[in-house]
């Protein structure tokens, strides 16, 4: 079965290189290796890569980013925003939840 993706297929290089892991031959890759990060074969990048968090659930499934704690106001509808994922610096506006989702640009389709 080819695993390549169908909705677009990256150009492959051609060469000569070694898993980092078990040693096996890879002469394609999808990228060009600038020869600061190991490689791996298709079978140890599998076994070897990060899991990827849960999609569903809240913002706090995602992992163990640190909120700060305070008092701020939304710049858009004034409510009182005490916890952010972020130490804001004042130089830019602080939006609510709500308020920063309205102002996000629409995701484009999948379909």
């Amino acid at each position: 079965m080819d695993d390549q993706r169908s909705f677009g297929q990256r150009p492959m290089v051609s060469g000569q290189w070694q898993c980092a892991d078990c040693g096996t031959t890879i002469t394609e890759l999808p990228f060009e290796p600038d020869g600061t990060k190991p490689i791996y074969c298709r079978d140890c990048y599998r076994k070897n890569k990060p899991a990827r968090p849960s999609m569903g659930g809240t913002r706090k499934d995602f992992g163990s980013r640190p909120m700060v704690s305070g008092q701020w106001q939304c710049a858009d509808c004034g409510t009182t925003i005490t916890e952010l994922p972020f130490e804001p610096d004042g130089t830019k506006p602080i939006y609510c939840r709500d308020c920063h989702r309205n102002r996000r640009p629409a995701r484009p389709s999948r379909y």
